[in-house]
């Protein structure tokens, strides 16, 4: 049998590998702590979990929905008009299976074979594969310690802004915790109409920003509107990382080609998961606040806790990962998170993972309360890894 060529353009699942090792860990007795899949340890509040239950059992709500129900586009429009002061209507709203779907597909949505598409490095890897899917080349605008981690447009050359049909912009960003600033988006934003070019926002973390901090959408940039679609999920502000919920917001013309393709390869999201979804949009944001404090607790645990032993990690601004420089003598991030797993039981996910400038780095998950954490920094110490 031979396969398309088109899984010659993906490497090996990293994150498969790294469980596997996990558990082959697990099975000798060792305490694992693992810092490397960012899927939340927090609860669903109880009227979401509610609300999916009470929908369950009817038998009318197992069938097909073959749309989004006018009251989940409207609670999504309410939403953005309460979290973000942002003016959206139903028209401009598409529902996808999680953003890693939503990404994944966007580029069969846009893109011609051999268009020139701009994306971050390092990056979440679904960035690389939905652009890979779609035909396009991928343009990689770094981010780098000396912007701060930050897309920095002026360094990206004009012939290849001319031809750029999307850039894809993840603010606070994963893996680099990075957060943006009104005076970058409104860089963004001119940018974009200067060149005709769209900007898709992964905004999966607006809900965890720390430090005082206050998360936004792209679209408080005056004109964001004309030039950029956003991709809004529930799944890390609201603990449901396994439902799969994600909305596309913005431009009217692409939410509607998003619509079309999606036409084509899914028949609706489950209706009791857009129960859930409307309770999540329409209930109480207080633990989602609160939630956002526990996550700096965490942080802090783990980069101030990693400080304390010599290992200098900077703190994370946003999103539930920390990004850390690997130890000078290690050549490649994937030797050091085998060595570090081996040695201490820490599992974090390797920087190579993450595109071509993610070498050098690992990332960590803020997966476990700042006591645990506090343990996997010690055992890290013990270790002797950093000697």
């Amino acid at each position: 049998m031979e396969f398309s060529k088109r899984l010659d353009l993906f490497g090996d699942e990293i994150f498969a590998a790294l469980n596997e090792r996990k558990v082959a860990l697990e099975a000798q007795g060792r305490t694992i702590y693992n810092l490397s899949v960012g899927t939340p340890d927090f609860a669903p509040a109880e009227h979401i979990r509610k609300a999916m239950m009470d929908a369950a059992a009817d038998p009318q709500n197992w069938k097909y929905s073959l749309r989004d129900l006018p009251e989940l586009l409207d609670a999504v429009c309410g939403y953005y008009k309460r979290r973000f002061h942002v003016e959206i209507t139903p028209d401009q709203v598409a529902s996808c299976a999680g953003s890693q779907e939503g990404v994944g597909h966007i580029g069969m949505v846009l893109c011609d074979e051999g268009d020139t598409v701009l994306l971050p490095t390092p990056c979440y890897p679904v960035f690389i594969a939905g652009s890979l899917l779609g035909g396009a080349k991928p343009w990689y605008y770094p981010l780098t310690k000396e912007h701060g981690f930050l897309p920095y447009v002026k360094d990206i050359p004009e012939d290849v802004a001319r031809k750029a049909k999307y850039m894809i912009v993840s603010l606070p960003a994963n893996p680099v915790g990075s957060v943006g600033s009104p005076e970058l988006y409104a860089e963004l934003v001119a940018f974009a109409k200067k060149y005709d070019i769209l900007i898709i926002h992964d905004n999966a973390y607006s809900d965890i920003i720390f430090d005082g901090a206050v998360g936004n959408s792209f679209f408080n940039t005056p004109g964001a509107m004309d030039v950029g679609v956003e991709f809004f999920s529930l799944s890390k502000s609201f603990n449901v990382t396994g439902a799969r919920i994600s909305f596309l917001v913005g431009r009217r013309d692409v939410v509607a080609a998003f619509k079309k393709l999606r036409g084509q390869i899914d028949f609706g999201m489950f209706l009791p998961v857009q129960k859930a979804a409307i309770a999540a949009l329409t209930g109480p944001l207080d633990m989602v606040k609160t939630q956002c404090g526990l996550y700096q607790q965490r942080r802090d645990a783990l980069c101030g806790g990693l400080r304390s032993i010599g290992w200098n990690v900077p703190d994370s601004h946003g999103s539930m990962f920390v990004w850390a420089p690997i130890p000078a003598k290690y050549a490649k991030s994937m030797d050091f998170c085998l060595d570090l797993v081996e040695k201490s039981g820490v599992l974090c996910t390797p920087g190579s993972s993450f595109g071509p400038l993610g070498e050098g780095y690992v990332r960590f998950a803020l997966t476990l309360p700042p006591e645990r954490i506090a343990e996997a920094v010690n055992s890290i110490k013990e270790s002797g890894i950093l000697n």
